[in-house]
């Protein structure tokens, strides 16, 4: 049988360059090897709210004095707040309407918010930025290069490699060789995973459980695959070359070990909410957590992303919507991993770009920004909690890098990003390697989050939301759901939900 000229230029091409589609860059392929796995499981998912979260409306003042700040400076972006989903614990904050989710697993004390974090190569007053201290990095507010900062964590913008990619460096010689590399990207390539020594891998979700490429040419697809692993194993005296060979052999062991262990499985039957972009995403990372024995995995980090957050123009929709997607999927998944048993030992948390203008513009959006407020999920979060502080919301004030609301990060992302490394098992000794700039601040670690073993008992499930009810249709009762007591019912709804107190268990 006669291979198409097309057919030897496709497999040719894979040998010399590589399959892009599963790993991000040239390197050396010693990924994380891993024994064993049960009780010391680790997990990291990090979840990319891509185009900067619009952080004002996600969590706002529930206070009188700090509602008033909040609504006179937003205009025509201020939520109403008597739609807004108040959080217990004092905290005098409340979070969008899209967002029941997300309020039941803080008053759960399974879900935190870290205030005002951004981008910092040390701490900075506003004087210092007005003045020009370098200590505010450089290109704020571009997408590109804050995406990159907040993925690096690294002063220097030449460093190609990732706070995840070093993780998996620092810990490599305790976890061994791989079945599969310890950082998987289930959207797409990115520099998160990229270590010195190790690299990451990209898996697209559904495919877990598939054979090795897609061959579109009938019966030359079990030559066109022989000669590719022909090629392969030739040795071409070219060291990038060969490099790029070896490249590929792993790709394709790495894709063969996780079809094998997928297939060797039951289908995995999930919490998750249908019709939201992010679903499929961590569905996948739960299908490979589901064989992490089968693996050797015992510590394993993941990142997904969800697009749509640069809202410039009609922004109340648009956010409302995203946030929606956001919080189901955050529910469903926290309920689904406490169905494996992996509750404590798996912690989710957001990043973005940056924040956005607490000031509208004339589109009825917002424009880039930067300190931002995020959410880390898990049963080992000290829960129920803020971290962090909450910016003067005045325009023109101590917070403010000028007069639009474009908040100065009181805590920096590599200190957030640093207190989960301390969790997931990074020494203080190699903290400074993975986060160089460690030392720049105050503390590294932010104390929210725990141990396994002072996780908080199992309690009532999340109500989740029907699809249909998430798009806008009456809420119904689930059930076994509590009605409202007799006092609840004499208010309003509004009033209800605003002032919601903590869950009855």
């Amino acid at each position: 049988m006669t291979l198409q000229r097309r057919s030897f230029l496709k497999l040719a091409s894979l040998a010399a360059a590589g399959n892009a589609a599963a790993m991000n860059s040239f390197g050396g392929l010693s990924a994380m090897a891993q024994s064993s796995s049960g009780s010391d499981y680790k997990a990291l998912v990090c979840i990319l709210l891509q185009g900067g979260n619009d952080g004002n409306n996600m969590l706002i003042p529930a206070d009188t004095a700090g509602y008033t700040a909040y609504a006179a400076a937003r205009q025509g972006l201020a939520l109403s707040r008597s739609s807004l989903l108040e959080l217990n614990g004092n905290t005098n904050l409340a979070v969008h309407a899209s967002m029941p989710e997300v309020q039941q697993l803080f008053q759960k004390n399974k879900a935190a918010f870290l205030l005002n974090t951004g981008s910092l190569v040390a701490p900075l007053t506003r004087a210092e930025y007005l003045a020009g201290n370098s200590a505010a990095g450089s290109s704020l507010f571009s997408h590109y290069d804050q995406t990159n900062f907040l993925q690096a964590e690294h002063a220097l913008s030449s460093d190609s490699t990732g706070w995840g990619g070093r993780i998996a460096d620092v810990m490599q010689s305790t976890y061994g060789t791989a079945q599969l590399p310890t950082v998987v990207s289930v959207s797409g390539s990115h520099i998160f995973g990229n270590g010195k020594l190790t690299q990451g891998y990209t898996v697209a979700p559904g495919t877990a459980g598939a054979l090795v490429g897609t061959c579109w040419e009938g019966t030359y697809c079990a030559e066109r695959l022989r000669a590719a692993q022909q090629l392969l194993t030739m040795s071409s005296g070219a060291t990038l070359v060969q490099t790029d060979g070896e490249m590929t052999t792993g790709i394709y062991q790495y894709a063969s070990n996780l079809s094998a262990a997928v297939n060797s499985v039951a289908p995995l039957v999930t919490s998750l909410p249908t019709g939201n972009p992010l679903t499929s995403q961590l569905q996948q990372i739960m299908q490979i957590m589901q064989v992490r024995s089968n693996l050797g995995a015992r510590r394993q980090i993941f990142f997904a992303t969800l697009n749509g957050f640069d809202t410039h123009s009609d922004q109340l929709g648009q956010q409302a919507t995203m946030l929606d997607d956001l919080s189901a999927a955050l529910g469903g998944f926290y309920e689904s991993l406490e169905d494996m048993g992996l509750g404590s030992q798996v912690t989710t948390f957001t990043v973005s770009d940056f924040g956005r203008s607490l000031r509208g513009n004339s589109q009825a959006g917002s424009d880039h920004a930067w300190g931002n407020h995020q959410i880390v999920v898990g049963d080992a979060v000290k829960g129920g909690k803020t971290y962090g502080s909450f910016p003067d919301l005045t325009l023109g004030g101590p917070d403010d890098s000028g007069n639009s609301g474009r908040w100065i990060p009181t805590t920096s992302t590599t200190q957030y990003a640093a207190t989960l490394a301390s969790w997931f098992g990074v020494s203080a000794t190699d903290l400074p390697t993975v986060f160089p700039l460690s030392g720049q601040f105050a503390q590294d670690n932010l104390g929210f989050m725990g141990s396994a073993a002072a996780a908080a008992p199992q309690l009532r499930r999340l109500r989740l939301r029907p699809v249909a009810e998430r798009r806008g249709e009456p809420a119904q009762p689930s059930r076994g759901e509590q009605e409202p007591s007799s006092g609840a019912a004499s208010k309003t709804a509004d009033e209800t939900r605003m002032h919601a107190g903590p869950l009855q268990e």
